[in-house]
């Protein structure tokens, strides 16, 4: 019995190692862009082909910019300011506030 309580807090104590290691394995891994147009065109003209709120979102929260990550502030109202002044004028001001509504939610 005393071997099987030993394991049985080893696997548990395993599992939570392991879990907090997952993450940050991914955020090191991720790409870093110097600006959010070159991460956003990456996205959504490269060779991923993303919708337009899907590259943002991504960039905003999978990539460092310009070192910082995340990148896209911390209010619904400071990303969309950020990304508008940071993209191209083809994007337009309410699909900036649709994927900063989404990076929100998600961050």
């Amino acid at each position: 019995m005393r071997i099987a309580t030993v394991l049985i807090a080893s696997l548990f104590a395993c599992s939570f190692v392991l879990a907090a290691c997952g993450d940050s394995k991914t955020q090191q891994d991720a790409e870093p862009f110097d600006t959010l147009q070159a991460c956003f065109d990456d996205h959504h003209s490269g060779t991923d082909s993303l919708p337009v709120g899907e590259s943002i979102v991504a960039c905003c929260i999978d990539h460092p910019i310009a070192g910082v990550h995340p990148s896209c502030k911390d209010t619904q109202a400071d990303c969309v300011t950020h990304v508008r002044a940071e993209l191209n004028s083809t994007v337009t001001t309410a699909e900036i506030e649709a994927a900063c509504t989404d990076y929100i939610s998600k961050k």
